[in-house]
């Protein structure tokens, strides 16, 4: 018998070997839809999972993460199970354009221990610490503008996961679980670092997490209440003044230590030139919990403010009603449009007017801004109310913990005071009758009117979707009544209609 020896393949030969031996399917999903390959992959610090790998979703065709938890001893794993269960059940109702997908999850039981996996979004151009070094290592400094939209954009899922009732903290957020896509949208991980800690009793897993040393490396993010049994959602606004620091300074220095001092942040927040800034990052990072401001309070802030609200609300307000447009309707109308001709003009009493034409704007830069926002870029959630947002109770906080985060005083809260001066309701029923479109414009004394749509069924109640409407609409309570009465008497007259005509609805 012959033996021969293959020789080593150099170059670009030798990557491809090892990127087929990295795509090659180890296991299948009980469904059959997630397939796992041998490449590892690093999507934040979650205690408990022993591997992250990459994975393919066959039915979406794209890359996916799979993440194992193993449990060596089998009678634990049993006495958590449907703690486990109701856990993963919830994580998967989470839903925000700005936090990590979590897509499935299911249970493996062997003969020798048992395995929980879950799915969650592969954030393919990597965690914000990486591209903070990339851009460093380039010589390169930070884009003031770009670090306005990742701050908005971290913000909002913040605000979310905090108006949630109870609230969720995070608990975890450095520049290691917050990720960059190539298109410039931002994504923070981990969200179920805290549950994981709390469902998971940490002597009955496999896995242990990262090493010691990249939990040293992250200290920094973490303020001083941090672990203390009292800590709430203000750990996270002190662990994103961090992160907005390293964003604009691209790496706070340790100057040779194993951690990052206070001194060390101190100066880094000084040698910001923006004084704008400056007040933004001290704010997030003041040593007194009860004097950071809230998620929602920092949307506001003066330096976040990039896009002209009207603006905003315009380009919401045509992305969600897309589907009434024709394809490439922008392109096409601003291809009409005279250049010279004026589009708005601001007039003065005591001076020269101002002019806006349409050659002011650019239709790329248009373009582009529509596409932004359609990714998630500039998110609404600066302009929504903060009614909080109910979620299951296993998904935040337990119940003792709620109550070491009380304040003694309950915070006072924002009345409406803007008006509905006009409302406008148009319903357009589908050929087939099935169903109908509604479509709610309101128009407010503070000119950010409000527009809603959605589409009704045969069994929908007149009264029930009247009071859903308005519940979004963010109105004061007489107003509420109104349009509800309003919308009452609109839809039962277009059912009527409806019936004359002969169709179902």
């Amino acid at each position: 018998m012959t033996m021969s020896v293959p020789e080593r393949n150099s170059g670009s030969e030798g990557k491809e070997e090892e990127s087929e031996d990295e795509s090659e399917i180890l296991e299948e999903s009980p469904c059959g839809r997630w397939q796992k390959r041998k490449e590892q992959v690093s999507q934040g610090n979650v205690p408990g999972v022993e591997s992250a790998s990459l994975a393919m979703d066959t039915e979406e065709g794209v890359e996916v993460v799979w993440n194992e938890v193993l449990f060596s001893d089998k009678k634990v794993f049993k006495a958590q199970e449907e703690k486990i269960k109701e856990m993963f059940e919830n994580l998967m109702q989470v839903e925000h354009p700005n936090i990590v997908k979590f897509h499935k999850y299911w249970l493996d039981m062997r003969e020798s221990q048992a395995r929980v996996i879950f799915i969650t979004e592969y954030m393919s151009s990597g965690s914000l610490k990486q591209f903070l070094k990339k851009t460093k290592k380039n010589h390169k400094t930070m884009n003031v503008k770009a670090w306005k939209r990742w701050c908005t954009q971290i913000l909002s899922a913040l605000s979310y996961l905090h108006s949630c009732d109870p609230p969720i903290i995070h608990g975890n957020l450095t520049c290691d679980t917050i990720f960059i896509q190539h298109n410039g949208l931002i994504k923070i991980g981990s969200v179920w670092h805290r549950l994981f800690v709390n469902v998971f009793p940490e002597a009955s897993v496999h896995g242990k997490g990262r090493p010691h040393r990249d939990e040293q490396r992250n200290l920094h993010f973490f303020p001083p209440e941090y672990g203390s049994g009292q800590d709430d959602y203000a750990i996270d606004i002190f662990s994103f003044g961090i992160c907005a620091l390293e964003m604009a300074v691209l790496e706070i220095q340790a100057n040779g230590d194993t951690v990052v001092s206070k001194e060390a942040i101190t100066n880094a927040g000084q040698s910001l030139e923006d004084p704008l800034m400056r007040e933004f990052t001290q704010a997030c990072v003041c040593h007194e919990a009860k004097l950071r401001p809230t998620a929602h309070d920092l949307l506001f802030h003066r330096v976040l403010f990039e896009v002209h609200s009207l603006k905003l609300l315009a380009a919401h307000c045509l992305i969600s009603n897309q589907y009434l447009l024709p394809e490439n309707c922008v392109e096409e109308k601003t291809k009409s449009f005279d250049p010279n001709a004026v589009m708005a003009e601001i007039k003065h009493d005591d001076r020269p007017g101002v002019q806006l034409k349409y050659s002011h704007v650019s239709p790329l830069e248009l373009d582009k801004f529509l596409e932004d926002v359609k990714n998630g870029i500039y998110p609404l959630m600066n302009f929504a109310s903060s009614r909080p947002h109910p979620v299951p109770r296993a998904l935040s906080l337990s119940q003792e913990q709620v109550e070491t985060v009380k304040t003694p005083t309950p915070e006072p809260q924002e009345t409406e005071t803007r008006k509905v001066i006009q409302m406008h309701c148009n319903l357009e029923s589908n050929e087939e009758g099935t169903k109908t479109h509604l479509s709610l414009f309101l128009k407010m004394d503070d000119k950010l009117h409000r527009q809603l749509s959605c589409d009704i069924l045969p069994t929908d109640t007149s009264k029930d979707l009247a009071s859903e409407l308005v519940h979004y609409a963010f109105i004061n309570e007489e107003d509420s009544e109104k349009v509800a009465g309003f919308l009452e008497d609109a839809i039962s007259r277009h059912r009527v209609r409806a019936l004359a005509s002969g169709t179902t609805q």
